[in-house]
């Protein structure tokens, strides 16, 4: 499969580059038009997004190099080839995380009303983002047959990408895509509820992704380790711990949304 989407001259677009982008602006354009309902100012918004987007892909590149560290100190020119793959999603989070408090804090934001608007667009352009694994053939997991492939209803196109190396594995990247997706749908029903409380959607997005990257990552072949410790296993517990611990803290606070 053919990782290059478009050569002109010297230059190479790479799917993998086209999906993330596309990811993005589909999220942001999810997160602008909710920010505007919620009446929040456009300055402090495009500032906002901008730098989270930034951090975030330097945090994901950061976290994933970390991982492979003997690898990438043994070819460091690598490190900046992010078309190739390489981008952790949890590094990302965390890093944007960390800006996120921090720039709300500084212009005296409510954090949690501006994670519950950001983590819609987050989940959809996870969904949207895997696609470029696909076609750089990495995220898929465990060896499998066409008939078991068949048998799940996979689209023919993306078990004929999942032939790799003379067998058939299974397509992770698309079962976490189409789970993301379905919890798009569930978040955009959930945010009308009219007593929805703050961080509500913030810890079901963390619960809901959290379940399904652990059950991922018992399938992936590509993991990143920690000794004997899938590390993403590891960081979705946390996700899933801290998302129960606050919704239970948002029913004892009472403190709802303003719609």
């Amino acid at each position: 499969m053919d990782k290059i989407a478009l050569k002109l001259g010297p230059i190479q677009i790479y799917w993998y580059s086209i999906f993330i982008f596309i990811g993005m602006l589909v999220a942001c354009f999810i997160i602008y038009k909710e920010a505007r309902k919620k009446r929040i100012k456009e300055e402090f918004l495009v500032n906002l997004t901008f730098y989270t987007i930034i951090l975030g892909i330097l945090g994901a590149r950061i976290y994933y190099v970390i991982f492979n560290l003997s690898y990438y100190l043994k070819n460091p020119l690598e490190i900046i080839q992010i078309w190739n793959g390489g981008l952790a999603i949890h590094g990302g989070i965390i890093a944007g995380l960390i800006f996120i408090i921090y720039y709300c804090k500084k212009h005296n934001v409510n954090i949690w009303k501006i994670l519950d608007i950001i983590v819609v667009g987050l989940i959809i352009a996870q969904a949207i983002g895997r696609w470029g694994n696909f076609f750089n053939q990495e995220a898929y997991g465990p060896i499998t047959s066409l008939e078991q492939l068949k048998q799940l209803g996979i689209p023919r196109f993306i078990i004929n990408g999942m032939y790799i190396s003379g067998t058939y594995h299974h397509p992770t990247f698309f079962y976490e895509s189409l789970w993301c997706l379905i919890g798009f749908m569930i978040m955009l029903v959930i945010r009308r509820y009219k007593k929805l409380k703050f961080s509500q959607l913030t810890s079901f997005y963390l619960i809901w992704y959290g379940i399904i990257r652990f059950i991922i990552e018992s399938l992936r072949t590509d993991s990143l380790m920690l000794g004997t410790i899938k590390v993403a296993q590891l960081v979705s517990v946390v996700f899933i711990i801290a998302g129960i611990f606050i919704l239970i803290k948002s029913k004892q606070k009472k403190l709802y949304s303003t719609k």
